[in-house]
């Protein structure tokens, strides 16, 4: 722990802003096309609905290297928090994000993508920081970072219940929270 935090340390001394270049959208794709969203073997399978927003048209592998079905966060508001391993603004925001998949469970649904680490440190990340109760996803790739324009950890990508992007960029503990209640009420 003491040198994941010493990491985090000279992550925050240095810098945590890495550039990921843009690209374009990428091809229209059904909800029948998406592979199965599995959140872990104690989640039920979701449900899918048939009408599927362009925003959530998009799949990936979780940690572990589970398929996941960005279709499954249909129907109801959804955050999608931006994250790399090494990133202290992202250590410091942890907490919160936590706290919020606890208190708004069933009714807002979350989902990390992590990028610019190794898997082994993005595993020790969400270990360490008590951030197992949601998915996260391994994007050492950059494709969904590239698909919603994200240059920069820790960025937040907010969406309504049908699927619209509200509000993308940094927030801080505050702005946050207040931007969860409008976005869930």
């Amino acid at each position: 722990m003491r040198r994941f935090l010493a990491l985090v340390l000279v992550a925050a001394l240095t810098g945590c802003s890495v550039p990921v270049e843009a690209a374009p959208q990428s091809a229209p794709i059904t909800a029948a096309s998406l592979p199965p969203s599995d959140e872990g073997p104690a989640s039920p399978a979701p449900v899918i609905p048939d009408v599927v927003p362009a925003s959530l048209k998009f799949s990936g592998q979780t940690l572990d290297g589970t398929a996941y079905n960005a279709a499954a966060l249909a129907g109801k508001p959804a955050i999608l928090w931006f994250w790399a391993p090494w990133c202290a603004t992202c250590a410091s925001e942890a907490q919160s994000i936590a706290d919020l998949a606890e208190e708004y469970q069933g009714r807002l649904g979350i989902l990390g993508v992590a990028g610019l680490g190794s898997n082994k440190d993005m595993h020790a990340f969400v270990s360490d920081f008590e951030l197992d109760s949601m998915p996260h996803l391994d994007d050492q790739a950059g494709a969904i970072w590239k698909r919603f324009k994200i240059t920069q950890q820790s960025w937040y990508v907010f969406l309504d219940r049908t699927g619209k992007v509200t509000k993308v960029g940094y927030l801080d503990d505050l702005q946050l929270t207040a931007e969860v209640k409008t976005l869930v009420a």
